[in-house]
């Protein structure tokens, strides 16, 4: 049964910064016993529109790998290189899948952009250019979009199929899901996606080295200029593999209850037990410090009560799971509590810190709300 006070509390919580001109709109949704108890919007939007849900997106395109690793089509202990030939150049033969899907792998900065990823041919011909920035396997550098470019090369190879479709017809589709959660969205059907906005300023320097002892973050390929462009009709078509997915909060609430209760059979349960608790990854955040606690395509809150630090709230259990999107998007399940939760935004808000805060408060009312 919901908590209905924890859910005015949360819906509370997320107009707060639409009434502040912060943020043009949100969408939340919580679900519960493989139900939504709970779906609103707020702002310049409604529970009709879809939002681009940056690396929110992961868990969705791990969701169908890990079909092939069921099948024994795929051995994560296996390279690249064994599956993707092009991929064996400048000492990238060594990485395996496994480094790939924990975020080890080395190649972090790999380039690849709307010219090159427009392609399946341009694609392979920049995995053939791509270098490794460190040793793969030796420590932790998230990897925004290039890991997920090698996944969804796997998914066309080892099935035969485009990864688009395959997620639609293997994982969306028995799920119910696939009108409204979409890697890949056909121009003609992209009418209800929020425009994404620009909102706020950038944390100062003083503000940073107060807060985290550092002066400037870590370049990544992750700017607000980046995000703004998955407006564009193409990149949405794309499906940019690694944060370019669609959807309203409701469905993927309802995707992270198929993660805890496997309504249409489709992963073993003894995978799904494996890929939502089994942590390969205890290696260290470069900006934290803190253990990743990274599964096979997913984030854990983890059981030193530094949750979160990790994109969860400070009232779930250890063993929550899930993967946060840039711009503030949060997705997870708490097999605890049984609990799923999602929030989306259309706003780009350049204060880190105040997105990172909200998340927290958010989250944490919402592992209340059972």
């Amino acid at each position: 049964m919901a908590n209905h006070d924890k859910i005015e509390q949360l819906r509370t919580r997320a107009q707060r910064e639409v009434d502040e001109g912060l943020l043009p709109s949100c969408q939340l949704a919580v679900a519960l016993d493989g139900k939504v108890v709970h779906h609103e919007a707020f702002g310049e939007a409604s529970t009709d529109n879809r939002y681009v849900m940056f690396s929110a997106t992961k868990p969705v395109v791990a969701s169908a790998v890990w079909l092939l690793i069921q099948s024994g089509d795929l051995d994560v202990s296996k390279r690249v290189v064994d599956y993707i030939p092009e991929f064996a150049s400048f000492g990238k033969d060594a990485v395996t899948v496994e480094q790939v899907m924990l975020h080890t792998s080395g190649f972090p900065a790999a380039p690849l952009g709307p010219l090159a990823w427009s392609t399946r041919a341009g694609r392979l011909e920049r995995f053939g250019e791509w270098k490794l920035n460190f040793e793969p396997g030796t420590m932790f550098v998230y990897h925004p979009t290039s890991a997920h470019w090698v996944l969804a090369e796997l998914l066309d190879r080892l099935t035969g199929v485009d990864y688009r479709r395959f997620i639609a017809e293997q994982i969306t589709g028995p799920l119910g899901l696939a009108d409204r959660l979409q890697v890949g969205v056909p121009v003609d059907q992209q009418g209800d996606i929020t425009t994404l906005e620009k909102r706020g300023e950038p944390v100062s320097p003083d503000e940073l080295e107060r807060l985290l002892g550092i002066r400037e973050l870590p370049v990544t390929e992750v700017t607000d200029d980046a995000l703004i462009g998955f407006n564009e009709p193409d990149t949405r078509a794309l499906g940019v593999p690694g944060g370019g997915g669609v959807t309203d909060a409701a469905s993927m609430a309802l995707f992270y209850q198929a993660l805890l209760h496997n309504p249409a059979g489709i992963w073993k349960d003894d995978l799904l037990l494996d890929v939502t608790g089994n942590v390969r990854n205890h290696l260290p955040d470069q900006i934290s410090q803190l253990p990743v606690e990274r599964t096979l395509g997913l984030c854990t809150a983890g059981a030193d009560g530094k949750g979160s630090l990790r994109g969860f709230g400070k009232t779930v259990s250890g063993r929550t799971f899930g993967h946060a999107g840039a711009a503030g998007q949060i997705a997870w399940a708490d097999p605890e509590s049984g609990i799923s939760f999602c929030y989306l935004t259309n706003g780009v808000d350049a204060n880190f810190i105040r997105v990172a805060r909200r998340g927290t408060a958010l989250s944490s009312i919402a592992g209340e709300c059972a």
